[in-house]
């Protein structure tokens, strides 16, 4: 059976994202259990949601006051989308600390995942990653910090140090982020299954689920677009209710 294609934009400061990948796993796992399941490859593609941001944001500010920011709400509002947040991120297996979230410049994480898609650990340092920075407060712009976690998910230290002092991986970050404005994607997760179906946002897994095996089986015309909850430039919306 052939290979059906998984490309999944993403970045590593998005709380959306992490649920979104343990939810295509949870859609992994049900086919697999049903027997039927079709070899999957699963490629997580660049998308910087703050090109712009610094390598490390002021420690001054907690994460709730920069929601506030960012919403135009009080910080009291920003602390309840966090909290229902942190919710839904539970009932995916999920623990969100973002009280010790340190915000930063993501593109340097992006372009190890890079090399990890070479060495064959690409979902491995991508999970490493998204637990570091959204559950253990690690400082993910930090070039330090990328060397040091990357032998967890079975990258060599030496060759992760050596690429992030170069600018190794850079062009292809660039061109993940050119294919990702030229579909139009302005939100994260963005999964593209077959090259045929376009799911926006943290989608359940039966969604997912479902549209794996029409894509495998080549059945007719695409679902609608799908759309759910997702983080942009300009914040994480919440799911529908």
């Amino acid at each position: 059976m052939k290979t059906l294609r998984i490309d999944v934009w993403s970045d590593i400061a998005c709380p959306w994202c992490y649920v979104g990948k343990r939810r295509l796993e949870a859609a992994l796992a049900r086919l697999t259990r049903e027997g039927h399941a079709p070899p999957v490859e699963v490629v997580w593609r660049a998308f910087e949601l703050d090109p712009s941001a610094p390598r490390e944001r002021p420690a001054d500010v907690g994460y709730a006051e920069r929601i506030a920011t960012k919403y135009g709400s009080s910080v009291k509002e920003a602390e309840g989308m966090i909290s229902r947040m942190t919710d839904v991120a539970r009932a995916d297996g999920l623990d969100f600390r973002f009280d010790r979230i340190r915000p930063g410049n993501t593109f340097d994480a992006h372009r190890v995942i890079h090399l990890a898609a070479e060495r064959g650990v690409q979902d491995a340092v991508k999970e490493r990653y998204l637990l570091a920075y959204m559950t253990e407060g690690e400082p993910i712009a930090d070039p330090d910090a990328l060397v040091r976690l990357a032998p967890e998910a079975g990258l060599d230290a030496e060759e992760v140090r050596a690429t992030l002092a170069s600018d190794a991986y850079a062009a292809e970050v660039r061109a993940d982020e050119e294919e990702a404005r030229e579909l139009g994607i302005n939100g994260v997760p963005f999964f593209v299954v077959g090259g045929r179906y376009a799911i926006s946002g943290a989608q359940p897994a039966d969604l997912l689920h479902r549209a794996i095996m029409q894509a495998s089986k080549e059945l007719a015309p695409p679902e609608p677009f799908a759309e759910g909850a997702a983080c942009g430039p300009d914040g994480c919306a919440r799911a529908p209710a």
